[in-house]
Parts: C-alpha cells; sequence; structure tokens
C-alpha cells in the first residue's frame, strides 16, 4: 500500500518522492526527482517536471505545468491553467538547459488564480494572493 493515490492515466517516474494521502487525477505526469508533500491534489493533465520540490497541502488544479526550477512551499493553491515559467529568453534553436532555469518561490499559502502567469526568477509571498489572468513580473510581498 502506498499511501497515496495515482489514476490509471497517469504516469509517475522512476525516482519520485509522493506524500501520504496525495491525490494524482487523469492524465498528469510526474517526472523524475520529483518531491511532493502530504495531502497534495493535481487535478487532470497536470505536469510536475524534473526535481521540482512540492509542499504539503498544495492544491494544483487542471491544466497546470510547474517546470524544473518552481518550488511551492506548504499549502500552496494553483488555479486552473496557469502558468509557470522557467527561462527569461527562450529560444528553440539555443537552448540553456536547466542550468539556465531561474528558480521561482512560491512561499506557505500563496494563491495564484486561473489563467494567471508568474515570469520565472521570483518570489510569491506568504499567503499572497494573484487575481485571475494576471502577469506577474515582480516579487509579491507576504
Amino acid at each position: 500500500m502506498s499511501g497515496y493515490f495515482v489514476h490509471e492515466s497517469s504516469y509517475v517516474d522512476q525516482n519520485v518522492k509522493i506524500g501520504q494521502g496525495t491525490k494524482i487525477w487523469h492524465f498528469s505526469h510526474i517526472q523524475s526527482g520529483a518531491v511532493i508533500g502530504d495531502n497534495c491534489s493535481f487535478g487532470q493533465n497536470v505536469n510536475v517536471s524534473n526535481n521540482v520540490k512540492i509542499g504539503n497541502g498544495v492544491k494544483v488544479q487542471n491544466n497546470v505545468s510547474i517546470y524544473e526550477g518552481v518550488e511551492l512551499e506548504d499549502f500552496v493553491f494553483c488555479g486552473p491553467s496557469m502558468v509557470f515559467t522557467n527561462d527569461l529568453t527562450p529560444r528553440a534553436k539555443y537552448p540553456k538547459g536547466s542550468n539556465g532555469y531561474k528558480k521561482t518561490l512560491l512561499k506557505e499559502g500563496a494563491s495564484v488564480g486561473a489563467n494567471a502567469t508568474i515570469v520565472c526568477g521570483l518570489t510569491i509571498g506568504k499567503w499572497a494572493m494573484i487575481a485571475a489572468g494576471a502577469v506577474v513580473t515582480k516579487d509579491v510581498p507576504d
């Protein structure tokens, strides 16, 4: 008994840690090196990229990709179809790889509304509230 739930349509790669009581729903992918805390919920079509760290009690709604370089502390909420980035100057022809990714941190209890975009390299403070559809280009205080 694993202590967590993964829907049969989802993929969990090798070398992943998933906490007790966490639920991963339809068509999701958890990539190698990801660490997910206890009692989290991942909606349909969620991607957790390599080496992403996610705390306890996090809720990620449908159609969210959490790219390498993003960290979510405890009780973070990611609304439907919100977007993280991890490269300020992406180029298909000249990829930088993970060494070029900017770190993004969402502190405890931060909430991000549906369809918001979080530009990489920022810190979103404790219990901050990001509006639906917002484009966040600067740090947000606690």
